[in-house]
């Protein structure tokens, strides 16, 4: 399979990954969305493995590797603290502090209700995504991976 078939075949998951998030909302099962996430993945790993057109050499690997490692390890500290902040505003209405006016808001059992946390966790782990290409930008730069070599 060719670089750009997997780039269609990517984006093709990812819009179905998006009609099933939204039937899973829908239906008010996680399930449904969780399945669908995991056998995405799954065949995205296994479609990358068939790609035939990829030349890759120690300095791609040095750069992947660090561009990776730079974004885990300021990513955790990032969503740990957010998941510390969800935490205490979730424990803090059952000991007696007052939620702030109209937070949360309550809504209808029969309509999709994501809740804030969850919208939350999605923005961020769709900034963990461009966390790691600056990241593999700036390692790129840094080792030259865009330089040629041709004299």
């Amino acid at each position: 399979m060719k670089q750009n078939t997997f780039y269609l075949l990517a984006g093709i998951t990812g819009l179905v990954e998006v009609g099933l998030f939204w039937l899973s909302v829908d239906l008010h099962n996680p399930l449904i969305i969780t399945a669908g996430f995991i056998m995405g993945v799954g065949l995205l790993y296994v479609a990358r493995l068939m790609i035939t057109d990829v030349a890759e050499d120690e300095r791609s690997r040095l750069i992947t590797q660090k561009a990776g490692f730079r974004t885990l390890e300021v990513f955790w500290v990032i969503f740990f603290a957010v998941s510390l902040g969800t935490a205490v505003i979730g424990f803090s209405t059952p000991l007696g502090i007052p939620r702030p006016r109209g937070f949360p808001r309550e809504f209808p059992r029969d309509q999709p209700y994501l809740g804030y946390f969850g919208i939350l966790q999605m923005v961020l782990l769709c900034c963990i995504a461009f966390l790691y290409i600056a990241f593999r930008v700036y390692y790129a730069r840094k080792y030259g991976e865009w330089d040629t070599d041709e004299e």
